[in-house]
């Protein structure tokens, strides 16, 4: 059941969390993952236009955490305080969305990567299922409840062989343990719309790039091997086809994610909105393509290493269909992907104009 009030060990902070919730457009978002990639634009996006925005992380260290501090920094000085904290705290939850009076949740905290699930399946389960589950409970108990939107992921399309992805086709047969845990967020999400009423938007997001972007994903850690001269495995369907990719430039993403905050109607009694779209640049490429569009940025060319795709969760083909997203949340990417790298590798320079003399593994901002 909800608390009055925040464990002590929290209350330190309250006065500063106080001030990142001020709000001049009535909307009040907590926003789960913003030491993450896709969570740190959208809250700098929300908060400029004027929201009231409140982050949440557990600074898990799937990745380097270096860059998550630098991003939830950059945060601080947009007026955006975070809380280290984890969704499975369920104490500190209902206390943050009932004492800053949260309207909105935009769920982005999650277990990442495709393949590390193999090696850490429960990490999957406690942060993806679990910390989900324990989010929703917090909101029911609210009232007003908040209207939630979270990321699902173009994972769960899975082993689908139709193309382009639409939200009407099937989505039970995941490549991988991350897929499944994304699948089961929206059967979860529909579990307590239709029970307890809550709002809830999922979003599709298709293989995210772009500034501030995590160094585990294929554009960001391709880059830090071409700057070594390291060679690039590269990853081939049954013969030797190529694997492609409907790479989407976070701006764009963040667009999408900042409509359907905007769109979502309130929590009710009764029948409530609970919809799923996608989220994409809607041009998929082969990762051949990505590599010579970061050639072209970077100004060096790649070594490539191809090899045989292991069973490890990925796929060979992903491609959004958006007109859903189109039609009802006014969603449009208008990113190229050479415009995009482009910039994420002005970026990148920027970030790391000491030189690459400290690894990813190593590096922190203090």
């Amino acid at each position: 059941m909800p608390t009055d009030g925040p464990p002590a060990k929290y209350q330190k902070t309250a006065l500063t969390a106080a001030e990142s919730s001020k709000s001049t457009t009535g909307r009040v978002i907590l926003i789960t993952g913003t030491g993450g990639f896709v969570g740190f634009h959208c809250a700098l996006a929300l908060k400029k236009r004027g929201d009231g925005v409140l982050g949440l992380d557990n600074f898990n260290a799937y990745y380097p955490v270096g860059i998550k501090y630098d991003r939830v920094e950059a945060l601080e000085r947009a007026g955006v305080y975070t809380f280290k904290a984890d969704l499975n705290d369920r104490s500190f939850v209902d206390h943050v969305l009932k004492e800053y009076g949260i309207t909105h949740v935009l769920a982005l905290a999650a277990q990442a990567g495709v393949r590390y699930a193999t090696k850490d399946p429960a990490s999957y389960v406690s942060s993806n299922v679990s910390g989900f589950v324990n989010l929703l409970e917090a909101c029911r108990f609210c009232d007003p409840k908040p209207r939630v939107v979270y990321a699902s992921s173009s994972s769960v399309y899975g082993l689908n062989t139709v193309s382009p992805f639409s939200e009407e086709h099937q989505v039970d047969r995941p490549a991988s343990l991350y897929a499944a845990t994304k699948k089961a967020n929206e059967m979860i999400a529909h579990t307590y719309n239709h029970i307890y009423g809550l709002s809830l938007t999922g979003l599709r997001f298709f293989t995210v790039y772009g500034p501030w972007g995590r160094p585990d994903m294929f554009a960001f850690s391709a880059t830090i091997k071409i700057h070594k001269g390291e060679a690039l495995k590269i990853f081939q369907g049954p013969g030797g086809s190529e694997l492609e990719r409907d790479f989407t430039y976070i701006d764009d993403i963040v667009t999408g994610c900042v409509a359907a905050v905007d769109k979502i109607p309130e929590s009710v009694k009764g029948t409530a909105h609970c919809k799923v779209y996608n989220l994409g640049n809607k041009d998929p490429v082969t990762v051949t393509y990505m590599i010579e569009c970061l050639e072209r940025a970077i100004g060096k060319k790649a070594i490539k290493n191809y090899v045989p795709m292991p069973p490890t969760g990925d796929v060979l083909k992903t491609s959004a269909d958006v007109s859903l997203a189109e039609k009802e949340l006014g969603y449009k990417p208008t990113t190229p992907l050479q415009e995009g790298i482009n910039k994420f590798i002005k970026w990148y320079d920027e970030y790391y104009k000491e030189g690459l003399t400290k690894e990813m593994s190593t590096y922190v901002p203090y």
